[in-house]
């Protein structure tokens, strides 16, 4: 089921956003990730301004890749200065078409900065090169919501449904309508976001989305009983593997018993006659 990013949480979705767009320095979602999260204080901060000054200079030569480049933008949101992070990101987008995360993290950075129609504008650039790729719809999808054109996201949304199930259903319409679910739900139509969701059960018939987004639904409903219900169907689609939305939705339930059994507590083994016991 998609995120419901709120005004509150507009730095998650950039992180998120940005360790995606710009994993392609050897574990660079996962430095720029730990710095944010870290706080290591003034000191860390003033090597991050270092390493930016540094990088910045290069910029400046024109003397620094891609990558170099890639990685500036990193150190420029972990220093909170985004408008210079979102020039130097949209000269990298414009430069690598190919790489639609660019794309998507400038239209986030625009949005973070109020900029909504900015926004708007970098995410149709993606959906006329790729009109189905649900990142760009997601992001798309709230920037409607919150300019008040929620009915002209679920036209669009439907439409792009019909054309991914009629006259075969393909692989794109699962997050398309997990999408168009969600936008449902905010939009307080939980009925129609529940007959879809049992819909693409039913249509997907091996993949637990449908009803782990089910469960959610009824859960926020106070109808526990429900919830508890479509989260073990879920749990019957994959018995063997570990899936970590389920095991957490679990966990938070109290529901060890949903939890796969690599997340799950093992039961111990009978103590043997001699030796010491495993933990």
């Amino acid at each position: 089921m998609p995120p419901r990013p709120s005004p509150g949480s507009r730095s998650g979705l950039l992180l998120a956003l940005a360790a995606l767009a710009l994993m392609g320095l050897a574990g660079a979602g996962g430095w720029w990730l730990g710095q944010r999260g870290s706080g290591g204080g003034d000191r860390s901060r003033l090597a991050l301004e270092r390493q930016a000054d540094q990088l910045r200079s290069k910029v400046d030569q024109g003397s620094a890749s891609d990558a170099e480049q890639e990685r500036l933008v990193q150190l420029l949101l972990a220093l909170d200065q985004q408008r210079q992070a979102t020039q130097l990101l949209e000269t990298l987008a414009d430069r690598q078409p190919e790489r639609w995360q660019l794309r998507l993290l400038l239209a986030e950075l625009r949005r973070n900065g109020d900029d909504r129609a900015g926004a708007e504008r970098e995410l149709r650039q993606l959906l006329n090169l790729s009109p189905e790729r649900i990142e760009a719809l997601q992001l798309m999808t709230l920037l409607q919501v919150e300019q008040g054109r929620g009915q002209e996201a679920e036209r669009q949304l439907r439409a792009l449904l019909a054309k991914a199930s009629k006259p075969t259903l393909q692989a794109q319409a699962l997050p398309l309508g997990l999408l168009l679910g969600d936008l449902l739900q905010r939009q307080g139509q939980k009925g129609a976001a529940e007959a879809l969701y049992l819909q693409q059960a039913q249509e997907f018939a091996k993949d637990p989305r449908p009803l782990l987004a089910l469960a959610l639904l009824k859960q926020e409903q106070g109808d526990t009983k429900a919830a508890q219900v479509a989260l073990a169907k879920a749990r019957e689609r994959q018995p063997d593997k570990a899936n970590p939305r389920l095991d957490e939705v679990a966990a938070s339930w109290g529901l060890a018993g949903l939890r796969a059994p690599s997340a799950a507590t093992k039961p111990q083994a009978a103590p043997a006659s001699t030796g010491p016991q495993d933990p």
